[in-house]
């Protein structure tokens, strides 16, 4: 019961009762006790019932910013889809689930996005730099002896560009020319980091891991797991996370019917929303060659400085809905085939360098049915649902037979 309604209630009581009280001379004293016994009582229940409204139920933000949803923002590398004999064989280690009881998270401005020429932009050299020293610092490399480069072209490079272009019948765009990357070269260790605040780190030669791991492609999951183990306690300074938890994710199949898993880490220390922003923001992720060596690692760790705000965000049944309805992003090319075809969902950020803002979604994973093979995988599409509610976006998506 809302608060105000509470008090409208306590206005129908008798007055007969209360007069009756008063007027029982014998009586005076201890109906007066324990009248207003009852009355601090009441009082109680009305402040308890007022904060449990206001705890429970508060009002949406109206001073948040609308925000556009950035429907075309495939990195163009075919649809994202997934095969699997079953929908139980695709694993991650996503702290999210219905029961966190969420209900807000933030979304941040996207500093490093790229523009209609697909050109990063907003590259925040001061930063960059900052963050390749600090790698350069997990990897117990002295800073001070360390030699900073970009990734500009040279003369030479810029006039070979230049004249594809011109035989394309086209000009170079403005800031084609301009780095996107510093890069630091020392002790058989190249790192990169671009404008995205993504540090790439190639180890050459490649590190041979002992051999009871097996650090290769498809290794089963518990090999990978092993592996996982391993990379955490050689690599924790590198890693550099207060409670770096395993994120073993894969499982899906290419074509020729091997099975495969990735490596990253993300600290699972702090609140759910801090654990769901570091899973999908503050990763380090490691790979190994074809020779089943440690031969690249990744940092991930995305400028998110500009925060518009905490949004409101609805349930996954509510996302259900709207992905029934046609209120979707996908690159899948085929038209979503029901209900009944839906197999797991689960909340993500997207992340991709096309996105104006990070902002939540639910991502389904649904059955292609027309996508089925003859060995029995089945294709799996990523159908993403914003998790932002509906009153704060500008443009909710629409499928209208076209794959974005």
């Amino acid at each position: 019961m809302r608060g105000n309604d509470f008090l409208e209630k306590m206005e129908l009581i008798d007055p007969a009762y209360v007069e009756a009280a008063e007027t029982a001379a014998n009586k005076r004293k201890l109906s007066r006790i324990k009248w207003a016994a009852a009355a601090a009582c009441f009082a109680g229940i009305i402040f308890a019932a007022a904060m449990l409204f206001f705890h429970n139920e508060p009002e949406l933000p109206s001073d948040l910013p609308m925000l556009s949803i950035s429907e075309n923002a495939s990195d163009g590398m075919g649809y994202e889809g997934y095969m699997a004999y079953d929908i139980s064989e695709l694993v991650n280690a996503n702290p999210w689930n219905e029961e966190t009881g969420i209900s807000a998270l933030p979304v941040f401005q996207n500093l490093s996005h790229y523009d209609e020429n697909h050109l990063a932009s907003g590259a925040d050299f001061d930063k960059m730099r900052e963050f390749i020293l600090d790698v350069a610092g997990r990897l117990e490399l002295d800073p001070n002896s360390l030699t900073i480069t970009d990734n500009a072209p040279d003369e030479e490079e810029k006039q070979q560009i230049i004249a594809k272009y011109e035989e394309a019948g086209l000009t170079v765009p403005d800031g084609y020319f301009d780095p996107t990357a510093l890069i630091i070269e020392a002790g058989g260790i190249k790192m990169e980091a671009d404008s995205s605040m993504t540090a790439t780190i190639h180890f050459d030669p490649a590190v041979s891991l002992p051999e009871e791991y097996h650090f290769t492609h498809y290794a089963p999951y518990e090999d990978t797991a092993a592996v996982a183990d391993y990379l955490k306690n050689e690599y924790g300074g590198l890693i550099d996370m207060s409670n770096p938890q395993v994120n073993i994710h894969g499982g899906d199949y290419n074509i020729y019917g091997q099975q495969s898993y990735s490596i990253e880490f993300f600290d699972a220390a702090g609140s759910d929303i801090e654990q769901i922003i570091n899973y999908n923001f503050n990763r380090a992720a490691f790979y190994c060659d074809d020779n089943g060596e440690l031969f690249l690692a990744r940092i991930y760790q995305p400028d998110l400085s500009q925060k518009i705000g905490d949004y409101p965000i609805i349930r996954s049944g509510q996302a259900k809905e709207l992905l029934i309805n046609g209120n979707y992003i996908s690159t899948v090319p085929y038209e979503f085939p029901g209900a009944e075809f839906i197999k797991k969902v689960e909340l993500i950020y997207r992340t991709g360098g096309y996105e104006e803002y990070y902002m939540p979604y639910y991502r389904f994973y649904v059955e292609l049915p027309e996508a089925e093979h003859e060995n029995g995988l089945k294709d799996y599409g990523a159908y993403y649902v914003p998790a932002v509610e509906g009153t704060y976006l500008s443009n909710m998506p629409t499928w209208d037979g076209s794959f974005n």
